[in-house]
């Protein structure tokens, strides 16, 4: 099987993006799953954190579906949508549109550059709640902000919340973010456990100055990522519930990957999160499959030459986080 696919990044957070809805591929969930582990094994593959699948929608400009390099399918990933969301407003030939997810039709739109000659875009990150049952997490209470787990640590304050995708998260220090504390911990509640029984993203937030975190994500179905948008957004909210960050006001995030802006909105008790940053296409390929969904050769690849561009700006952020 011939797939054309295109190969973008959101913070170094990389996909596979496939356009389903002008070639007659008819994947189904099992097939989307095979390509994923297929395609996304960076020893044997083209490597990747998951495939972005673009569909039709009844409801929206296009519907996204994400699958991660384990197979399982992802609710919601705030760096793929800005690459979708950039896709499909540049097919469309629009500068806004909303994108079908899993849970919620969420707006993008092309946003002012946050760095020189860095394509940027604006998602919508919603609904957020801070019920348990909707991660869910086992415990003997409807929510838990910054409060202790002592299943899990003794030393750590711990936020649940999903936005949608569940996240766990905990301000810590520079010595807890150096040491193996969040291995072991995110290891612990995504291996069979009572706790989270469907897995959880693990976030470790530093808090570096007014206006500025600094996130490291144990990602649930990926492990360690370069950034994870939902993990960003979520962590963003916790700084703000905490007093450290202001509502409504664009808080500069730090990754491993680089850096995106986040901002809090609230009306009446709901909480909406905008989440800003790059959406870098790296190269388009066409691949020829074979039935079990693995790589058979690489019939043709151009570059678009953004990922030299988007280099200067992880260099900033490096820069920056070596201060602290």
């Amino acid at each position: 099987m011939i797939i054309d696919l295109i190969k973008c990044h959101g913070s170094n957070n990389d996909f596979l993006l496939i356009d389903e809805t002008d070639r007659e591929y008819k994947f189904d969930d099992f097939k989307r799953r095979d390509l994923a582990l297929a395609l996304c094994d960076r020893e044997e593959s083209l490597g990747a954190d998951g495939i972005l699948f673009i569909r039709p929608s009844r409801v929206a400009d296009a519907q996204y579906r994400i699958f991660n390099s384990d197979g399982t399918e992802a609710s919601m990933c705030g760096n793929g949508l800005r690459c979708a969301g950039r896709y499909v407003c540049e097919k469309l030939g629009v500068e806004e549109a909303v994108i079908e997810t899993m849970k919620a039709n969420l707006k993008v739109k092309k946003h002012e550059e946050i760095f020189v000659d860095i394509p940027t875009y604006q998602v919508e990150i919603s609904p957020v709640t801070f019920d348990l049952k909707d991660l869910p997490l086992n415990l003997d209470q409807e929510t838990l902000i910054q409060e202790k787990i002592p299943q899990l640590s003794e030393e750590l304050t711990f936020t649940a919340l999903a936005v949608p995708n569940p996240h766990l998260t905990a301000v810590v220090s520079k010595e807890q973010l150096d040491s193996d504390l969040q291995t072991r911990l995110s290891e612990k509640v995504n291996n069979p456990n009572d706790l989270f029984p469907d897995g959880v993203n693990v976030s470790f937030i530093r808090l570096l100055e007014k206006g500025s975190i600094y996130v490291r994500t144990y990602e649930r179905g990926v492990g360690y990522t370069n950034a994870c948008g939902t993990a960003m957004s979520a962590s963003t909210l916790v700084t703000c519930l905490m007093g450290e960050n202001e509502l409504g006001q664009p808080i500069n995030v730090y990754n491993n990957g680089g850096m995106v802006q986040c901002a809090v909105h609230k009306e009446d008790e709901t909480y909406t999160i905008d989440l800003i940053g790059n959406a870098t296409f790296v190269y388009s390929a066409q691949i020829d499959v074979t039935k079990e969904g693995i790589l058979a050769e690489i019939l043709e690849q151009e570059d678009f030459n953004e990922d030299t561009l988007y280099s200067r700006l992880k260099e900033h952020a490096k820069k920056y986080l070596s201060q602290f």
